[in-house]
């Protein structure tokens, strides 16, 4: 099931006069120019929703889920949200829509993870597009990947699990003793087995990446500065080694692809992930081109926090080094050390 992620979107920035274009009418004023009739349900109501559905080639569906603040509760949920579920009978209105039949791509406003197994259970659904939380562009955004202009480049900040318990945690238990240490996200999912619907990382576009040529420096063992500074000794921030690869655009348009290194520590490190993120780098692809990312690894990058001696220690021993396109899109793997 295809999913593009555009949360990562580019945008110039200037302090001006705050506005806001809204996918309706960045939609509307496309399909005017186009000729495209558009047939609208502006409520949440899945009967209407599927009727507008009934008259259009094409279904497009927006759902959402917000969220409380700690300080303010919206719609009931104080703080965070009170389960993974769409807001608004969300899965309600994409399975009314869907079950006329009509391909239905289904455009999501999340602050967070939410579980698409219902969604992803329909076979009229042909597409998720994971908008993320909107911004003052958000229509002219979309507009572009929807119509091709743009391919979408952005990446998953986060899991998308088949279901709630796969996170471990309660979103609503209100526990702030976190046992569960590093193991959150991917790196619990990483380390119970568990097969998550979208990974942390993941993003597809109009285009396809290969990678190649993996280079991987060796590591220093220079102590450098012993100096106080801010997270601890000055030495943390030293560049200690560098890893590099290529990618090449070997689809049919140009776009950008998010080049991602995980790290494994080596096994005299107290348990730890089986990989964590510790760099990633956007870069633009001409069709047929390549282009060389490179990774700078602090020794903080590649140190664990022991809380006997409260300080950070660099383990000793070999570094497992992976570069993909995502947590489970692994393309290149090496040692350091």
């Amino acid at each position: 099931m295809p999913l593009l992620n555009i949360l990562h979107s580019e945008l110039v920035i200037t302090k001006t006069k705050q506005y806001l274009v809204a996918p309706l009418d960045a939609i509307q004023s496309r399909a005017a120019s186009d000729g495209t009739k558009i047939t609208t349900s502006t409520t949440d109501t899945p009967s209407a929703g599927a009727s507008a559905a009934s008259a259009a080639a094409t279904a497009l569906v927006f759902i959402n889920s917000d969220a409380g603040e700690g300080y303010i509760t919206v719609e009931g949920a104080a703080g965070d949200r009170l389960n993974l579920n769409p807001w608004h009978n969300g899965n309600d209105l994409v399975t009314a829509v869907a079950n006329t039949g009509k391909p239905t791509i289904v455009i999501v406003h999340s602050v967070g993870p939410l579980i698409l197994e219902p969604i992803l259970a329909l076979p009229s659904v042909v597409a998720i597009v994971w908008a993320g939380i909107p911004g003052q562009e958000s229509g002219n955004g979309l507009v572009d990947i929807l119509y091709g202009d743009t391919a979408p480049s952005g990446k998953l900040p986060y899991t998308i699990a088949k279901q709630q318990s796969d996170y471990g945690a309660s979103i609503a238990s209100g526990d702030d003793n976190y046992s569960e240490g590093l193991f959150i996200d991917y790196r619990r999912l990483d380390a119970n087995n568990i097969s998550p619907r979208y990974e942390f990382g993941f993003g597809l576009s109009y285009t396809t990446f290969t990678y190649s040529s993996l280079s991987i420096s060796s590591l220093s063992t220079s102590p450098g500065s012993s100096v106080k500074a801010p997270g601890g000794l000055s030495n943390l921030y030293d560049v200690v080694a560098t890893v590099s690869a290529t990618i090449s655009n070997n689809g049919t348009v140009a776009g950008a692809e998010v080049a991602q290194l995980y790290i494994g520590l080596p096994s005299s490190a107290p348990a730890s992930p089986v990989k964590q993120l510790r760099g990633f780098q956007k870069t633009k692809i001409a069709v047929g081109g390549n282009a060389m990312v490179t990774f700078q690894l602090r020794r903080k990058d590649l140190s664990y926090w022991d809380s006997g001696s409260q300080k950070w220690v660099l383990p000793t021993g070999s570094f497992k080094v992976s570069v993909g396109a995502s947590s489970r899109d692994i393309r290149l793997t090496g040692t350091l050390g």
